[in-house]
């Protein structure tokens, strides 16, 4: 029976490179896989066949033979290479060990693991996010045992090869047609046992700790700035290097200010009378307090500009500016005396008072316009 092409087998052309035939061949692989075909009387020939031309397509020398004289050319028959000098597990792990479990020796070929990294939420003020603080914080966190320094093993002891994976980490389990690596049971990956554990740590090499770090806050933080700490996470592992702790930032809420960005917000109480005819008023800003003027006839919702009276980034650039919106205060608790000036001076804006208010006028036009429109 002749043989079909192997790029026909799986699914590409002769210009496809190497990454995209490993995941052609994958594809393939997993869709004839025997254990997920049991009553697929042809999976196994199938998947057999697409294993075959993986190994040619992936090696250069039988892939060009291939390529110029075809099946003859990697016929061991013939004088080609031939499937079959390959460990067809090897083929297989290549491809698919990141699903099971990886075709190398695991923890215990790849070393001590890293620690994790921890996070910490630090709640400043808004006027520390600014300016720039340093602070002092506690953290607990995994820490390497000082008794056994990490190895988990009592004094004088240490940790022994794992009997059931040879230090591995893995063991090959046979599935069906082929064998796949997974995580030692007996030493959970380690690829070490402990006969005689630590007291302090249990066996575990690492102890819960609280430590505290100093921390320095850099001028124009906001609300989600991580500051990284390298090393201060958790330790590792049989005596893995530590993660790091990562700070983030959570400026609180302020009485008077609002920040967007590297601009400040507040909102500034005048009365009547100074909107009116114009005035003065004491202003605070961050730096200090600074005096602004109101111009005449001033309205609820005017924002005056403050330049640089804002936030410097973090990452640079200019300085913010602070933004303070007007908000006309209507007088209350008046005397007998207040309430008489008050309807004198109603007397002389005239019928209405519209040369007075133009947007009580306007609106009150508006109001007029919608009614008229739905009686027409």
């Amino acid at each position: 029976m002749s043989k079909r092409d192997y790029y026909e087998i799986l699914g590409v052309d002769k210009n496809t490179d190497e990454k995209e035939i490993k995941k052609a061949y994958r594809r393939v692989a997993m869709k004839y896989h025997p254990d997920r075909n049991p009553e697929d009387p042809d999976a196994d020939a199938k998947f057999k066949e697409a294993s075959e031309a993986y190994e040619v397509l992936m090696d250069k020398e039988k892939r060009a033979a291939y390529d110029q004289y075809g099946h003859a050319g990697v016929d061991p028959n013939m004088g080609g290479g031939g499937f079959g000098g390959g460990n067809f597990s090897d083929i297989f792990g290549d491809v698919f060990g990141d699903i099971f479990g990886g075709g190398g020796g695991g923890r215990g070929r790849g070393g001590p693991q890293r620690g994790s990294d921890l996070r910490y939420t630090l709640d400043i003020s808004l006027e520390d996010a600014v300016r720039g603080t340093t602070v002092e914080i506690r953290v607990p966190t995994l820490a390497t045992c000082d008794t056994c320094d990490g190895s988990g093993a009592k004094k004088g002891s240490s940790p022994v090869t794992c009997g059931t994976c040879g230090g591995a980490g893995q063991v090959r389990m046979q599935q069906g047609f082929f064998q796949v690596q997974q995580t030692c049971p007996n030493c959970r990956g380690r690829g070490k046992t402990i006969s005689d554990p630590c007291g302090t740590c249990r066996g575990q090499g690492r102890v819960e700790k609280s430590k505290t770090l100093s921390v320095k806050v850099p001028p124009g933080v906001d609300t989600g700035d991580r500051i990284r700490l390298s090393g201060e996470g958790e330790a590792g592992p049989e005596g893995g290097p530590p993660g790091d702790l990562y700070v983030q930032m959570s400026v609180k809420q302020h009485a008077i200010f609002e920040r967007d960005g590297k601009n400040l917000y507040c909102e500034i109480p005048i009365n009547f009378v100074d909107a009116a005819l114009g005035g003065e008023l004491e202003v605070p800003t961050l730096d200090g307090r600074v005096n602004l003027k109101i111009p005449p006839e001033t309205q609820t919702g005017k924002l005056f500009r403050l330049r640089g009276k804002g936030v410097k980034p973090v990452r640079g650039g200019s300085v913010g500016d602070l933004l303070c919106r007007a908000v006309v205060e209507t007088p209350v608790k008046l005397s007998k005396e207040q309430k008489v000036l008050l309807e004198k001076f109603r007397e002389t804006l005239g019928e209405g008072g519209k040369s007075h208010s133009p947007r009580q006028t306007s609106w009150f036009e508006g109001v007029k316009s919608f009614f008229d429109d739905m009686t027409s």
